[in-house]
């Protein structure tokens, strides 16, 4: 009788997971994109704003409440929470060629090679690059759709297994915004690492606000450079034993040993200008991002 119990307890929880699961992606669309129920989930990936369950294409979207919930800040960790999208690393960053459905071009990673067959769109503009991808930094990112494919219609070339769309968050004349947001970690053995993001939304004038994001990252290393010397001989000069004699010159790495060599700086920013030239039109005439890695 327990047993019993326990099954239709264990029945009714999955049912209530089923019934809320959906929403769990929802994501309110900026009121100068849309006016819509805040608890509908609103896309653009037939570039026009409509409800995600009238849109007749295979899509899934992550809004900005679930990538802060889940702490997303890179590729890897927005592509594991898309179903329908797999990928292939060489353990570099940017370095990852993307599956949708299992469909592949047939590449081998060569820059030289065949086109993707999964398409990366940043807004509007596209940054599919072959043998990898774009890795934008995930911050003050309105929502990711992933359209499974082919996609070739509204997105051209390397969409035939499907888009990615990464959506950021649109300049805003309603009033000034801003937000900071601060990490440290540290590594097991490893140094230390963190990062800092921020964005400020700054209106301009009744029809003009530019929105300004900015980001550093560090990961911290965790191999030790330990010092080390190597002999180059000057002749063909051994003794019997088979070993160089020391009549060349020496040369070691005394000014670069040190522990947790292996870490990376990462650091970047995005800007966007919006100007309302009236109620229906918007021009965004000046968009710009940048991420630079220094590794060491």
């Amino acid at each position: 009788m327990r047993f019993s119990t326990r099954r239709a307890a264990v029945a009714a929880l999955f049912t209530t997971t089923a019934l809320v699961a959906m929403p769990a992606f929802a994501q309110d669309v900026p009121a100068d994109e849309a006016e819509v129920d805040p608890t509908e989930i609103v896309v653009t990936a037939q570039k026009r704003s409509e409800s995600l369950q009238n849109v007749p294409i295979s899509i899934q979207a992550l809004g900005t409440q679930k990538l802060d919930q889940l702490n997303i800040s890179d590729f890897k960790g927005y592509a594991a929470q898309l179903p329908s999208v797999s990928f292939q690393s060489s353990g570099a960053p940017g370095s990852n060629v993307v599956y949708m459905r299992g469909v592949a071009s047939g590449g081998d990673g060569n820059h030289s090679g065949s086109l993707p067959s999964v398409g990366v769109y940043l807004d509007e503009q596209p940054v599919t690059t072959i043998g990898g991808n774009l890795d934008v930094h995930i911050y003050d990112i309105a929502r990711i759709e992933s359209l499974s494919g082919p996609q070739g219609t509204l997105y051209g070339a390397s969409s035939e297994a499907g888009t990615i769309r990464i959506i950021t968050n649109k300049p805003s004349t309603a009033g000034f915004e801003g937000r900071v947001d601060a990490e440290v970690n540290k590594i097991d053995h490893g140094g230390w690492g963190g990062k800092l993001e921020g964005m400020i939304n700054a209106p301009l004038s009744d029809m003009a606000a530019l929105r300004v994001v900015g980001f550093y990252q560090k990961d911290g290393g965790f191999i030790d450079n330990v010092l080390g010397t190597r002999t180059f001989c000057g002749g063909v000069n051994f003794d019997v034993d088979g070993n160089c004699i020391q009549d060349g010159i020496s040369v070691n790495n005394a000014s670069q040993v040190k522990n947790d060599y292996n870490y990376t700086d990462t650091w970047g920013g995005r800007a966007a200008l919006q100007i309302d030239l009236n109620d229906t039109w918007t021009a965004t005439p000046d968009r710009k991002s940048t991420r630079l890695n220094s590794s060491h």
